[in-house]
């Protein structure tokens, strides 16, 4: 047994130090957040608007697709985990299949962006960001798709300016919000358990690791439990920490979410289902989702608890598409993104499918 003296002249077995080093990495971890380098893949800042960011980024294959796509991210969590590391990037990955890519970025809100809605974001914002891209790029229609709350918002656009815009990929992205259906999140959608008013009057803009806890208390166990068994599994086994220290960044990464977007949501989503009823109205324009009748691909996991497959599916019925695909993936909600998983689904599904649809 390979041995090594302590400063007092004893020996301490090489197995015993390594025991502690590794527990010492790992309470690291635990005490001060994880550590990574995400979001690689090279970009350039083409537009900003208050916090919002628009990019492009760097080609790493020929352009082979006129059509740029540009995502729209939610307003929870950090949009990095589209570009997590490299080799786990869909970013990096649709680059390489010769796409122009795009990414709004929503930022991080301040205490002055409380009053910040929906008809901001869809009616400001977003016009801004496409009309950026068709101008940076010379295109005359673009590919929007939305991730999650990024994708319901993306779905309100697309009924309000078809114009511009050849493609709509959501992914897993909600649009109805059935009470019967909801799983846990059957909370949210009961006034007396939830009062979103009374937490934006309190708040402000509601902090980010307040949405986290309510999402990761879904699945507690799994969430709080599991996920720091892995981690001690992975160090004392001498497994590669990247991908999970990248992914437990992003999972405590989230930003506050703005008070008056945050009440619309809870109240006019949730708890009153108004887009499958055609009820949202943004500055007195009504959303009409039978105004989509764009080519459409919805993509959602069998495995996602947050939003549940009724909630995407709801989609199809709803559009006027005749072109138009619901695809299920066996995958959570964040693993249909990221990982072994997402290489050999999503990835290669949506390059597939944008490929014979972003001709000029």
């Amino acid at each position: 047994m390979a041995q090594q003296r302590t400063s007092n002249g004893g020996v301490v077995p090489s197995e015993v130090e390594n025991f502690f080093d590794k527990y010492s990495a790992g309470m690291r971890v635990v005490v001060e957040g994880a550590q990574a380098d995400t979001g690689r893949t090279p970009k350039e800042l083409v537009w900003t608007k208050n916090k919002a960011r628009l990019y492009r980024y760097e080609p790493s294959a020929e352009k082979k697709h006129p059509v740029p796509i540009l995502m729209v991210y939610a307003l929870i969590n950090r949009p990095y985990v589209l570009d997590l590391l490299p080799g786990n990037s869909f970013i990096e990955y649709l680059t390489s299949q010769g796409f122009d890519v795009y990414l709004l970025d929503w930022g991080i809100p301040g205490d002055e962006d409380k009053d910040i809605d929906f008809e901001h974001l869809i009616l400001d914002y977003l016009p801004r960001a496409v009309k950026k891209v068709l101008r940076t790029s010379g295109a005359d229609e673009l590919t929007l798709l939305g991730y999650c709350m990024g994708g319901t918002m993306s779905t309100m656009y697309a009924s309000l300016f078809p114009e511009k815009l050849k493609n709509l990929v959501l992914l897993t992205t909600p649009v109805s919000f059935p009470r019967d259906e909801m799983g846990t999140y059957s909370l949210f959608t009961s006034q007396k358990n939830l009062n979103p008013d009374l937490l934006a009057d309190a708040f402000g803009n509601i902090p980010g690791e307040m949405v986290d806890t309510g999402n990761r208390m879904l699945k507690p166990v799994t969430n709080y439990v599991g996920t720091y068994m892995n981690m001690w599994e992975r160090i004392f086994e001498d497994k590669p920490m990247e991908s999970w220290l990248a992914m437990n960044k992003w999972v405590n990464d989230g930003p506050p979410f703005p008070g008056a977007a945050f009440k619309t949501w809870i109240k006019d989503f949730y708890q009153q289902d108004k887009l499958v009823k055609g009820e949202v109205k943004l500055r007195g324009r009504r959303v009409d989702l039978s105004n989509i009748k764009i080519p459409l691909l919805s993509i959602a996991g069998k495995k996602d608890h947050i939003c549940l497959l009724p909630q995407a599916e709801a989609t199809m019925d709803l559009v006027s598409s005749e072109d138009k695909e619901f695809f299920v993936l066996d995958a959570g909600h964040v693993g249909l993104m990221t990982g072994r998983g997402a290489k050999k689904g999503l990835w290669p599904k949506v390059s597939s499918w944008l490929e014979t649809r972003s001709g000029a």
